[in-house]
């Protein structure tokens, strides 16, 4: 006998029925899904209900049959499966992460063993393969959980659950697993490290994903980057936002990570704080690029809400106001503005991302600022008011200082406002992370080898200088891997 929990997804066991030959109990937890599922199958017991996964637990072994739990079955199930001295296999990145520290604990009394695979793909291959060889015996059936998510369970051929190899299938009774750092450089895995590294969004890649544009970096090229640290061991946990699901301090104090870097950019988004940002039709690049290159708004088959505005200002001069405007005119706008409030001499812009923009249709009004953005009786946006500027003194940047025209203001009608005005760091990990100091230009604070006033704690990127660029990103990257390496082998 077998039985087997499915979360929700009932579906997802159907591409693997006929490899339970003595299949008998079923947990389906939303009742919905479970009626259906006994119309199809009605000589299984299937318990339904938010308990469902517990109570199958409790049939089975009362009745002593190989159970497995699959789906995002929760901590009670996990933990009371240790508690019965269940052996667990663990594919969810972020159950290891979120849940491990009381996984641990209970793993001080608990005789069960912990088996991280590779995904539950691999996990189920196994499980089938433990059940076909131990159910003539059940006194020494190992009975497992696999905490994962259920939907990438679907779509799965029959054939790739034989594929599994003892490779794949690591025996593991700890969480210890030599020196483990999150780092986002290659440096470190070559060494010989083990590499985590914690991503705030659903995909890997940053902001080489989310924001630039496909015509200046094909996002296929970031994926087979991405691809190639994951062959050589990197592990990349997704849709997490260190700072509110786990904390530095818990990465270390608790996860038993030896050492992390930050490299979290300085993504917040600023804005100039005039009337009329708050009206439908406003929003800052960082969110217009984000919907466009990484949830892929400008294929007819995604269903990613963005406005398609007709007549857009741009406000800006830097290349993030640049990649906006060229996106705004492959989304079909038939004027884009981009307004800076100095002239093309000290546009920030690299010259060939301005010359692309202008060989594409984009109208630059320099020496323009905007005062207030003009809405309609519905709360749209209908126009943009600027003053026009001419260039002073030079101040701390060394760029000539814009100064008002009195009495030059004029109005530029437009559907569509985007603002790209610079971005500041978020300070969450600041908030979070125990005594960790800012530098006076409120980042991270670090010494010339990356390094934080926090013992093993490094940090480098946008998150220490603010706003800067991919390459000096990188460069400092590296700067931090060294330093990483240096503390290590101390």
């Amino acid at each position: 006998m077998i039985g087997v929990s499915l979360n929700s997804r009932f579906e997802n066991l159907e591409p693997y029925l006929f490899y339970f030959d003595s299949l008998k109990y079923v947990a389906i937890s939303d009742k919905e899904a479970a009626e259906k599922f006994k119309k199809l199958h009605p000589s299984y017991v299937v318990f339904t209900g938010e308990d469902s996964s517990l109570a199958l637990m409790k049939e089975c072994n009362k009745a002593d049959v190989f159970n497995a739990l699959i789906g995002n079955c929760g901590l009670r199930p996990t933990l009371l499966a240790m508690r019965q001295n269940q052996d667990i296999m663990l594919s969810n990145k972020e159950s290891l992460v979120i849940g491990s520290s009381l996984i641990k604990e209970e793993a001080k009394t608990s005789k069960s063993h912990l088996y991280p695979v590779d995904s539950e793909h691999v996990a189920l291959a196994k499980l089938i393969k433990e059940a076909s060889e131990r159910h003539v015996d059940k006194k020494n059936i190992l009975k497992y959980i696999v905490t994962a998510s259920g939907g990438a369970l679907r779509d799965v051929k029959k054939e790739d659950l034989t594929q599994v190899t003892p490779e794949q299938v690591l025996h593991h009774p700890t969480w210890a697993m030599g020196s483990k750092i999150t780092c986002d450089s290659a440096t470190l895995v070559n060494k010989g490290y083990e590499v985590t590294v914690f991503e705030a969004l659903h995909k890997t890649g940053g902001v080489l994903v989310y924001g630039i544009p496909q015509f200046r970096l094909p996002k296929e090229i970031v994926a087979a980057e991405v691809s190639k640290l994951e062959a050589k061991g990197v592990k990349f946990v997704t849709d997490a936002v260190v700072g509110r699901a786990i904390t530095v301090d818990e990465l270390m104090k608790e996860e038993g990570f030896e050492s992390v870097f930050i490299g979290t950019g300085a993504g917040l988004p600023s804005f100039m704080n005039i009337p009329g940002e708050n009206l439908i039709g406003v929003c800052s690049a960082n969110e217009y690029l984000t919907r466009i290159n990484l949830m892929k708004a400008y294929l007819p088959e995604y269903d990613t809400p963005i406005m398609h505005g007709d007549r857009i200002a741009v406000v800006g001069g830097g290349n993030v106001a640049m990649d906006a405007a060229r996106c705004a005119k492959r989304m079909g706008a038939s004027e884009v503005y981009v307004i800076y409030r100095r002239s093309m001499e000290e546009l920030p812009a690299r010259a060939e991302e301005v010359h692309h923009a202008i060989e594409e249709g984009c109208i630059f009004k320099l020496l323009h600022n905007p005062v207030q953005i003009l809405g309609d009786e519905d709360g749209n946006v209908k126009a943009i008011e600027c003053v026009q500027m001419e260039l002073g003194e030079p101040d701390a940047s060394g760029r000539r200082r814009p100064i008002p025209i009195e009495g030059s203001n004029f109005e530029v009608p437009v559907d569509m406002v985007i603002m790209s005005i610079g971005t500041k760091l978020n300070t969450l990990i600041l908030d979070t992370t125990d005594q960790l100091e800012a530098n006076k230009r409120g980042g991270i604070g670090t010494d010339d080898a990356a390094a934080t006033n926090r013992d093993g704690i490094f940090a480098g990127g946008d998150a220490v200088t603010g706003a800067a660029t991919v390459i000096k990103a990188m460069g400092a990257g590296k700067v931090a891997a060294a330093s990483m390496d240096e503390y290590l082998s101390k």
